[in-house]
């Protein structure tokens, strides 16, 4: 009888270790998932323009069914909108603020209360800048974003940035 019951304690604690090894997994799954779903992707690019100017481009293209937010969003806004962070420079001035170039969708939701300012397929967010001097220097920082398709919203990313100007 002794054998028995000992037998029933080590196959029940084999089925809890066995339990909490693949929940340990399913979770490890789940955070590796979001880690690689990844639906903005990044291109930074600087236009010279004239004698000691450029445009600094700051591209995102966006999976389908995808969307990205503006830098600008209404009141009753609950997304993250769309944030740069400009390194200071010695060497160069900010010529305005950053524009963004693309076709702006103004989302609501009557359900939720909502509204949005968003870009699908891509949008391009453009920097004008004036060197002080002729010299070689570079555009850095970082940008904030967040991401949303019609069912989930990815956590806010950061991606830094760092465009040679010759």
């Amino acid at each position: 009888m002794q054998e028995v019951f000992n037998k029933r304690i080590v196959t029940h604690s084999q089925v809890n270790m066995k339990k909490i090894v693949l929940l340990g997994l399913f979770i490890v799954g789940m955070l590796s998932g979001n880690a690689q779903l990844n639906p903005i992707s990044w291109s930074f690019t600087a236009k010279k323009t004239g004698d000691k100017k450029y445009e600094i481009h700051m591209k995102a293209t966006i999976q389908n069914n995808w969307h990205l937010y503006s830098q600008s969003q209404p009141a009753d806004a609950i997304a993250i909108p769309t944030t740069f962070v400009i390194n200071a420079n010695p060497l160069f001035t900010l010529d305005g603020k950053i524009k963004e170039v693309g076709k702006i969708e103004r989302m609501k939701d009557a359900t939720l209360g909502v509204s949005a300012n968003q870009y699908s397929n891509t949008v391009d967010f453009v920097q004008k800048i004036k060197l002080k001097v002729n010299a070689k220097t570079s555009f850095s920082g970082t940008v904030e974003y967040q991401t949303c398709d019609d069912k989930k919203c990815l956590p806010p990313r950061t991606v830094r940035y760092n465009i040679a100007l010759n």
